[in-house]
């Protein structure tokens, strides 16, 4: 395995609304070239128009801050992550109930929170609720965290003869969260006090259920094809595959990529020729896309993918 000097990171972040008509999720990420810690935090909220989105944006700003605070000591944060995380995770849930003390109208809302650390070769994260974080390596995607909702239990009917797979895959509660933040007490929380050891060829990405449209063998196939592409690029491939699938319930998404990539590795980028629209195409101006940071409950792919943008970022671990 490569020590961190000779390993460097790619990343790229991205959202969009779906067919929903709020955006509930949010999400933040900083992997600032010559930084020895990379950041990611995102939040998928639940509660309605005027709640999901306001949890999510608390929990993921609130965390954000907290973590990037404590980055200034890499060393430090390095002995300490778990602890951090999990500190970042509980006032961040705390805000949460300070605002609906404020706020009565927002009670009820809650939200996701996956919170990853890339720090040097080493990734530590913290997760409550049902948001994915995986890992693909060596041809292999492992989902890493635990998934803290009722579908682990329905899948195991099916194996148990109980259900069967399209009834498991289309079952009511299938996404009742069995924890996430309200402000009451967390139930669960996946934080483990070993990091994973990263290597280069790795790839982390880290998502809103949203992201569940595309089936985990299909999502496996996609970062096998462009494993050597960079971020932004596999991130544009997933949001295409959103919208090829077209789902008609397709949730909010949010996600990040991040590569691990040897020192000195360049990207097979392969030259393409840009597409010309017809002259009578011309004079139509396309939509900006919306720089949205939450998730809410109806379609913005911007025709084809409105409300979607893409930040890519790379550093080099110290």
């Amino acid at each position: 395995m490569q020590t961190a000097v000779e390993l460097r990171l790619d990343a790229a972040t991205g959202i969009g609304q779906g067919r929903r008509e709020h955006q509930e999720d949010a999400i933040i990420a900083d992997f600032t070239i010559g930084d020895e810690i990379g950041l990611a935090v995102l939040g998928d909220g639940m509660g309605g128009h005027a709640a999901g989105d306001v949890a999510s944006r608390i929990a993921v700003t609130e965390v954000f801050s907290e973590l990037k605070l404590r980055c200034d000591d890499p060393d430090r944060f390095i002995r300490y992550a778990p602890g951090i995380l999990r500190a970042a995770m509980r006032e961040a849930n705390e805000s949460i109930a300070e605002h609906v003390r404020g706020h009565a109208e927002t009670g009820g809302m809650g939200t996701t929170l996956i919170a990853l650390a890339v720090a040097r070769d080493r990734l530590f994260w913290v997760s409550v609720g049902d948001s994915p974080l995986f890992l693909f390596r060596d041809g292999q995607l492992h989902q890493i965290n635990e998934d803290h909702s009722l579908a682990p239990q329905i899948d195991s009917m099916v194996r148990l003869g109980m259900l069967s797979a399209d009834e498991a895959r289309s079952h009511p509660d299938r996404n009742c969260l069995t924890s996430a933040l309200t402000g009451a007490e967390i139930h669960q929380i996946d934080c483990p006090d070993r990091p994973i050891d990263l290597a280069a060829g790795d790839i982390i990405v880290a998502a809103s259920d949203g992201l569940d449209s595309i089936d985990r063998n299909r999502l496996r196939a996609i970062l096998a094809e462009h494993r050597r592409r960079t971020s932004a690029e596999i991130a544009n491939v997933l949001f295409s595959e959103l919208e090829t699938l077209a789902d008609p319930e397709q949730d909010n998404v949010c996600f990040t990529v991040i590569r691990v990539v040897a020192h000195g590795w360049q990207p097979d980028i392969r030259p393409c020729r840009p597409v010309l629209p017809n002259p009578a195409e011309r004079s139509v101006k396309r939509p900006e896309p919306a720089a949205a940071q939450r998730r809410g409950a109806g379609r913005v792919w911007s025709l084809p993918l409105a409300a979607r943008f893409l930040l890519s970022f790379g550093r080099r671990a110290q």
